[in-house]
């Protein structure tokens, strides 16, 4: 579900205003298949299906084949969905000649995406949603919504001409800053300046790990980044072992992994320092939703719907869960459902008043160091 939200609100630990309510940790999918995966936002029942006249069906068949091909490439997967999509909208176990026909023979060179749209325009409402419904089901069903799954419901939304109220708790729509000059600019100069100005602090953290352990410095670690793109992650090193292949084990309470140094380095949060460099590049953002392990995000994209889309956009050194004291061990799902609700809040409602207070809580606050360790 959407938060009701502003920036005055205590969840970011400055203002008055009324704290969102949490999602609901029990809600399962809309899938047959696996039925343990948790959704973040739940459906709301508020659809009826169109008739399954040809000229709707037809014109919804091609459209998700163009979506299909908007990477430049088609895959089986991807014409296995629009397929079962399909099956759906026409109540049936197997499609009809011509439907086949017409996923087979389909054409991107030969779409008119004008008479497509103009076909669907009549459509009213509540049978524009089952339609949207009923792609989300059928993407679902792998226990994972994931980024690439997500531009069939962004061309039906384009083409339904849905309002936001419409799809909102289907189709996550990033804020347009995220994209902006601002941002970027506001991430370069942050990163910049402090690096310029705390190099000499990063040096003294350097020493002291060289001298008070065995072992390499700097630790990167493969994570995901926009768009499910893999990138390096540098850290300080703070533990004796450098994990980074099928498991990954989280770090815990009094964990015989980390060293002396290294733990007053994971409380103080002195360890991701190193992640300005990542800002630099244009890997990370100083503010956005923080990039777990390779392995961690395997396990979790199956066990949570919306978890993958948390990687519309890029990762941050912090983030809204973090002031919120949404960090540290996932040791229930719960605790990852939470972190990845603010996640998608954030990415709903980015600004950069907003990514300034953040920033401000991250330094000042004493919720962002609950669960440091």
């Amino acid at each position: 579900m959407a938060f009701e939200t502003n920036l005055d609100v205590p969840w970011l630990g400055m203002g008055n205003g009324p704290k969102p309510e949490q999602p609901p940790a029990s809600v399962g999918p809309n899938s047959a298949l696996w039925p343990r995966a948790v959704r973040v936002a739940p459906f709301r029942p508020s659809s009826i299906p169109p008739a399954p006249v040809e000229q709707v069906v037809t014109a919804i068949t091609d459209l998700l084949m163009a979506a299909a091909h908007s990477d430049g490439e088609l895959c089986r997967r991807e014409q296995h969905t629009v397929r079962r999509v399909t099956q759906q909208l026409l109540e049936c176990d197997e499609l009809p000649g011509w439907v086949r026909r017409r996923i087979d023979d389909f054409d991107v060179a030969t779409f008119d995406m004008q008479r497509t749209v103009a076909s669907l325009r009549g459509l009213p409402t509540p049978q524009k949603r089952y339609v949207l419904e009923v792609v989300r089901r059928v993407c679902d069903a792998n226990n994972a919504f994931d980024l690439e799954e997500e531009r069939f419901l962004s061309a039906l939304v384009l083409a339904l001409e849905c309002t936001d109220d419409d799809h909102s708790d289907l189709l996550l729509r990033p804020s347009p800053g995220l994209d902006g000059f601002a941002k970027r600019a506001f991430d370069v100069a942050f990163a910049g300046t402090f690096l310029l100005l705390a190099w000499p602090a990063l040096l003294v953290i350097a020493l002291a790990i060289r001298i008070s352990s065995n072992g390499p410095v700097l630790f990167a670690q493969r994570r995901y980044g926009r768009g499910g793109a893999e990138i390096r992650v540098y850290k300080f090193r703070s533990m004796r072992t450098a994990e980074d292949g099928a498991v990954v084990r989280q770090a815990t309470v009094g964990d015989e992994r980390i060293t002396r140094l290294g733990s007053f380095l994971r409380r103080t949060s002195l360890d991701e320092l190193p992640q300005f460099v990542n800002v630099l590049r244009g890997e990370m953002s100083v503010v956005g939703p923080r990039p777990h392990a390779v392995a961690h995000n395997q396990f979790y994209r199956t066990q949570i719907l919306e978890y993958m889309l948390r990687h519309k956009v890029k990762p941050g050194i912090t983030g809204l869960a973090q002031v919120n004291g949404w960090r540290g061990e996932t040791d229930t799902l719960d605790k990852m459902v939470q972190r990845v609700a603010y996640d998608l809040e954030y990415i709903r409602r980015q600004s950069l008043w907003l990514d300034v207070l953040i920033v401000l809580r991250t330094v000042f606050g004493r919720t962002t160091r609950k669960n440091a360790y």
